[in-house]
């Protein structure tokens, strides 16, 4: 069963005179809304104008957590609402979430008790839901965890556990299971206008970016939920209106495995900009991250400045016994941060994560800020908002124990296929319907030829793009080798999708200038 079929989508909509609930935007909180109204019955439409996922969804630091920079400004409430929705993460998709260990290392011995009571309140607030407790490790126990660490002045260090995530393949999880809940999803379907009865938000205009059809969509209640394109559709029902987000860009390196030896990731507490960065073991690569940079324009494919690049090297370098040089980069990938504005001047570092949730005069629902991990969370509160709009009938939110599509009672880490969960057997029958369709995309990649072709039937992938960056992660693993695959890539997408030989050379040309963007200059 195909539960995300772009055709079938095309089809309902059209047959479909009014939507109980439309939502605007297929990032993780947008995804999130369409699977909790899916779930307690609502007639559901999904609409988003590029590729699930495209923006800061797919570009994460890749981490399911509470927030211990957010506990050290005194945001209880923050992170124990986190660290909630962080248990029940891992609990509900652990083909593509586990458990990981932070060490903090220590260069002062003040810093062993200062950073360990403050990660014993980090379990404290996690309750029964937490991932084991934080410990105190001596400076030899650090450098067996740590075999690659810059040991020179060590005192020890401090154990602790947070979740990690692969965010494009969970925001696809999410996607398949609103569809399986009812809900109706759609890419590549951009929303140009609302509609509006009476100064009342009814529906909206959207045009096909495939085919120019353009509809007029019927809708009880309309939910915003656009990350760092919110502003855009606020201004569509009130232009005058201020815009209500402070943008920040976070940049990301992706360096090879042998920066960083050993299972544990790398917290370090406080850069000179106040923020705390991390050095992460991810899909078989070391991942650097983040900075936290103003910006003033929200942009889909963000540029990392060269003083971040500089930044991260430098504090990589500080921390790790071989200092990484831009040689060293596989990869560079950077999110923009939905911030909600704030009335002073204070640095974007300082702004909170919380979400915040408008209801306009003309009913619009907008969500915007927060984080990944309390996508859950968000929606929930959203849909209740949404639904007493609507004037639906009241139904409990059913989201906290529901298993995400492709749940597995034990993930197993070392099967290349895992993240698809319990549909690793229908990938592979698909990999084997073609000779060379298991075989490796490119011998740097784990991935393996056909999953193209999967991805083109059963998770909506409709470009290169699509498959090389969200619907397996190449282009974040390894730019180079991703835009060297892409020729193979797009013949098989174009079979799948019935597109011709200028298409093809028309997608091996963009993703290649994409993929040149994502390595430094």
């Amino acid at each position: 069963m195909k539960l995300l079929d772009r055709a079938t989508g095309l089809d309902r909509l059209e047959k479909t005179a009014e939507w109980d609930l439309l939502v605007i935007g297929g990032g993780a909180t947008g995804l999130g809304i369409a699977l909790d109204a899916a779930a307690r019955g609502y007639r559901t439409l999904l609409l988003e104008g590029h590729d699930f996922a495209k923006g800061t969804s797919s570009r994460s630091t890749k981490l399911v957590h509470g927030g211990v920079r957010y506990l050290a400004q005194g945001n209880i409430h923050l992170v124990r609402h986190a660290l909630h929705e962080r248990g029940r993460l891992l609990g509900n998709a652990p083909q593509v979430t586990h458990r990981q260990g932070f060490i903090v290392p220590c260069y002062r011995w003040w810093e062993l008790g200062f950073y360990g009571v403050g990660l014993l309140a980090y379990d404290l607030l996690a309750g029964r839901l937490g991932l084991g407790r934080s410990r105190l490790l001596s400076k030899a126990a650090v450098k067996q965890r740590l075999p690659t660490i810059n040991d020179q002045g060590l005192c020890g260090g401090i154990l602790y556990y947070d979740g990690q995530f692969d965010d494009s393949r969970l925001a696809l999880a999410i996607a398949q299971s609103a569809a399986a809940q009812g809900a109706t999803l759609l890419n590549y379907l951009r929303v140009t206008g609302l509609v509006k009865r009476d100064g009342k938000v009814k529906g909206a205009h959207a045009t096909d970016m495939e085919s120019g059809r353009t509809y007029e969509i019927q809708a009880r209640a309309v939910i915003n939920a656009t990350g760092i394109f919110t502003d855009d559709i606020r201004h569509m029902d009130r232009p005058d209106q201020p815009d209500g987000l402070s943008l920040s860009q976070g940049v990301h390196l992706v360096l090879d495995r042998s920066f960083l030896a050993g299972d544990d990731a790398i917290l370090i507490p406080k850069t000179r900009d106040g923020r705390v960065l991390f050095i992460l073991p991810w899909l078989g690569r070391t991942l650097v991250g983040t900075t936290d940079t103003a910006i003033d324009v929200a942009s889909l494919e963000p540029k990392a400045q060269e003083q971040e690049i500089d930044f991260l090297l430098a504090h990589a370098a500080h921390y790790l016994r071989r200092a990484p040089v831009r040689a060293d980069i596989l990869s560079i990938f950077t999110g923009i941060r939905p911030l909600v504005r704030s009335s002073d001047e204070q640095a974007t570092a300082a702004l909170a994560r919380d979400h915040t949730l408008l209801i306009a005069e003309s009913g619009l629902v907008t969500i915007t800020g927060g984080k990944w991990t309390t996508y859950r969370e968000m929606a929930e509160q959203t849909v209740d908002a949404a639904a007493a709009i609507a004037g639906l009938a009241s139904v409990p939110c059913p989201t906290q124990p529901l298993h995400l599509h492709g749940w597995v009672d034990k993930a197993d880490p070392a099967d290349p296929l895992g993240a698809y969960g319990a549909d690793a057997d229908a990938v592979r029958a698909v990999l084997a319907e073609q000779p060379g369709w298991a075989q490796p995309m490119h011998p740097n990649l784990p991935y393996a030829l056909g999953e193209a072709a999967y991805a083109a039937r059963h998770l909506m992938a409709r470009t290169v793009e699509d498959v090389l960056s969200r619907r397996t992660r190449a282009l974040l693993l390894d730019a180079r080798a991703a835009a060297e695959a892409a020729p193979a890539v797009a013949t098989i997408l174009a079979a799948e999708l019935g597109r011709d030989t200028e298409w093809i050379a028309d997608q091996v040309a963009d993703f290649r200038q994409l993929a040149a963007n994502s390595l430094p200059s």
